[in-house]
This record gives structure tokens, C-alpha cells and sequence, in this order.
């Protein structure tokens, strides 16, 4: 990282001092509620009727873990980069100085992927206290976490560049975040979708980062090998980066 961008994430660090308490206390509290919710209370009834190869907490743990990391990336890659553009406008008082819009998004991209690793910690911290991890490779799923935050948050970031009004997240949350959470893995296997449903969850990061962190906690093998999701999520992060700086260079240079 060079200075000038973690200038900018400095700015991001100094902000969230006022609001670290309550996030914090989310990220064990949240995974906490759900897990007893889906994995105790309903996978009591998947449980008995012996649908899964694993208990039904340890089945989706892993997976509520990746979508957290996909829902934390998109939320902090929502409204806070819409309001530096149009509300607060913190990016042009950057740009004003020698920042450059390249160390504008790469600083607040940082922030973002930290704010993903805070509530990937405290997940993963939950998920080991409910005896959900069953191997020394589940401390693996903390960074595919990140990598799947990171393959999303930068084209969010993009998208809310470039959108004209805020109402247009409900875009973003109902029809790409909601499905993608629901139907990428993460509380029942894709393999019992239609064809086109499963089509659809395969190019979805979420899928792949599902795949690695399920392989991690229950130290099973991945449905297309580590390489090829891991693969799959860093082409995703690199190309939501090149498209998010292009709209960041053009929305930010005078």
C-alpha cells in the first residue's frame, strides 16, 4: 500500500473510532442469534430426518460465514460511497488534495475489506465456540471470508458511483444480494435446483466461496478443486477493481 492511499484509509480508521462498539458487538451477537436460530432450532428437524451427510449447524455455518462477507462488502460498498459522492462529498475534499481517485478507492477498498475481516473474526470466533469447525484448516475459511467481500465490494463500489438517486439499492439488495444468499449454497445443496438455477449459482462468487469455506471447517474436498475457486474469486476482485478505479478516475478528475 502507499502512503498516499493509506492517507485515505487513515481518514476511514479515524471515522470508525466513533462507530467501532456497535459493530463489534454485532459481529458476535448476530452470527450468535443466527446460528441458534437456523442451525440449532430448524437443523434439530433437517437433523432427524438424516438429509445431510453433517450435522445441519456445521453444514451451514461455514456458509452463512461466506454470505457475511458477501452482505458486509456490499453494504459498506453502498452507502458510504454514494454519500462521498453526494452527500458528506469527503472524495472531492480528497481530490482537492494530492490524493489521487486510484488512492481515494484503494483506501477506502482497505477500509471495507477490514470492516469484512472484523465480522469474518467474530463469526468464525462464534462458529468455534458452537463446535462448528472440525478441523485445524477451518482458521482457512477467515480469509476466503475476505477474498469472497473482496470479489464484490469493488463493482459495488462502481455501481454506486454511477447511480443518480440511493432508491436504486433496493435494486442492488433484492434482486443480486438476496438471491445470490439464498441460492449459492449456503443453506441447502445446489445440487437439488433446476438445471438453469444451477447454472446461475456457479457464476455466483458466493458459490465458490461457500465450496472453500465448507472444505476448510469440515476439511472435505471442494466440488471443482481449491485452485479453481480461488481462482474464480481473485478474477472477480481483480475485475471489480479495474472497472471500480476507470468510474473512480472519471467521476473524480476534473
Amino acid at each position: 500500500m502507499t502512503r498516499p492511499t493509506a492517507m485515505a484509509l487513515e481518514y476511514f480508521l479515524v471515522s470508525y473510532r466513533r462507530t467501532w462498539r456497535g459493530t463489534i458487538f454485532s459481529a458476535f451477537v448476530t452470527p450468535v442469534l443466527f446460528l441458534l436460530a437456523m442451525g440449532k432450532t430448524v437443523g434439530t428437524y433437517i437433523d432427524a430426518r438424516g438429509g445431510l451427510e453433517v450435522a445441519y449447524l456445521d453444514y451451514i455455518a461455514p456458509g452463512v460465514l461466506a454470505s457475511t462477507g458477501l452482505q458486509i462488502g456490499i453494504f459498506e460498498g453502498s452507502f458510504a460511497v454514494y454519500s462521498a459522492f453526494h452527500w458528506s462529498r469527503c472524495y472531492h475534499a480528497m481530490r482537492v488534495s494530492p490524493l489521487s481517485p486510484s488512492n481515494i478507492l484503494g483506501g477506502h477498498l482497505s477500509y471495507a475489506m477490514l470492516r469484512v475481516a472484523l465480522s469474518a473474526t467474530g463469526f468464525v470466533l462464534v462458529m468455534t465456540a458452537f463446535g462448528s469447525i472440525h478441523s485445524a484448516t477451518g482458521v482457512l475459511a477467515l480469509p476466503v471470508a475476505v477474498g469472497v467481500g473482496a470479489s464484490v465490494t469493488p463493482l459495488v463500489f462502481a455501481y454506486s458511483a454511477v447511480i443518480s438517486t440511493e432508491g436504486l439499492f433496493a435494486v442492488l439488495f433484492r434482486f443480486v444480494m438476496v438471491p445470490m444468499s439464498l441460492f449459492a449454497g449456503v443453506f441447502f445443496p445446489v445440487d437439488a435446483m433446476p438445471a438453469p438455477a444451477r447454472v446461475l449459482a456457479y457464476l455466483s462468487p458466493l458459490w465458490h466461496g461457500v465450496e472453500l469455506c465448507r472444505a476448510a471447517t469440515l476439511a472435505t474436498s471442494t466440488a471443482w478443486g481449491v485452485p479453481v475457486h480461488a481462482g474464480y474469486l481473485l478474477l472477480w476482485s481483480v475485475a471489480g477493481f479495474l472497472i471500480a478505479r476507470r468510474v473512480f478516475v472519471r467521476k473524480l478528475t476534473d
